[in-house]
């Protein structure tokens, strides 16, 4: 009754809310934001067949780790990451530490932007030197997004860049840079190395970017060239790595969780995440019960 309600400290303008809600069996919940924090951060990078751990913890807190050494592997995948982007910094925030700054972008590319600030150098100046003349926005069709800039202050011409799903970027790849700094051809190794690592990061619960690039030909792609059709360019590219992305559940939702399966309410998850990242924040929040 209201009488009741209002004893629990529950104030009601309709009771029939209340009874709505008891009649509840299933809920249906979207992950980034509702089951977690929303607060992308970049936990690892792999790149010449090597892991990166990205992050230190230090009290709790997460940080960004020392800049990485300069290498022809981090300079490629650092160089897909900054332009390969829509997310940038709000203005007038120079002197605010990066990890707190506010853009204007999604959650991913945020924390992907915020990382190559802190360990590469100014996004905006490393943009301005590589305009930007064709972009194709992420679907969730294609898993990827595209776009393709002039490379006039550094060797001519236009280079394709491209982050997506791991499974689709690796489809539409022939080499990769190697420990020894060399574009060689993938082969069976590579792909046993790549399904491992993607594998092992999704089931932390991180999800997971494959990142790629591709030279065009200056004389079949001169400058001024308008990029109509895309899909042409998608073959025979380099791959330079994976990012991975750690968002934490918040703290609250497992006992939210765990309290309406005590009621019979069915909880689901809604998310557009790799199967495996899924299942591993399921298992962390509660949804999904261990064995």
């Amino acid at each position: 009754t209201a009488q009741s309600l209002k004893s629990k400290n529950c104030l009601l303008q309709k009771l029939e809310a209340v009874e709505t809600l008891g009649s509840t069996s299933v809920i249906c919940s979207d992950k980034t934001g509702t089951l977690t924090e929303n607060r992308m951060t970049v936990a690892h990078l792999w790149y010449g067949r090597q892991i990166h751990d990205a992050t230190r913890a230090d009290n709790g807190d997460i940080f960004m780790a020392a800049r990485r050494p300069a290498s022809k592997g981090w300079e490629a995948l650092a160089r897909v990451m900054g332009l390969c982007s829509r997310a940038v910094f709000r203005e007038n925030q120079d002197h605010i530490a990066v990890k707190d700054r506010l853009c204007n972008g999604d959650a991913s590319e945020t924390a992907l932007l915020k990382y190559f600030e802190s360990e590469y150098g100014n996004a905006e100046a490393f943009r301005n030197q590589y305009p930007k003349v064709h972009e194709d926005s992420f679907s969730s069709l294609n898993k990827y997004q595209l776009s393709i800039h002039e490379q006039a202050v550094h060797r001519g011409g236009h280079i394709l860049v491209i982050k997506g799903a791991p499974e689709k970027i690796i489809d539409k790849c022939s080499t990769f840079i190697n420990a020894n700094e060399e574009e060689v051809q993938i082969d069976g190794g590579f792909i046993a190395s790549f399904n491992e690592i993607d594998a092992r990061l999704a089931n932390k619960g991180e999800r997971v970017f494959g990142f790629a690039h591709k030279f065009l030909d200056p004389v079949e792609y001169p400058e001024g060239c308008v990029f109509d059709h895309t899909d042409r360019l998608l073959n025979n590219l380099c791959f330079v790595g994976m990012v991975s992305l750690l968002d934490p559940p918040r703290a609250t939702v497992p006992t939210a969780v765990a309290r309406c399966r005590r009621a019979g309410i069915k909880v689901i998850m809604m998310t557009g995440d790799h199967p495996i990242t899924a299942k591993a924040i399921g298992r962390a929040v509660g949804i999904i019960s261990p064995g």
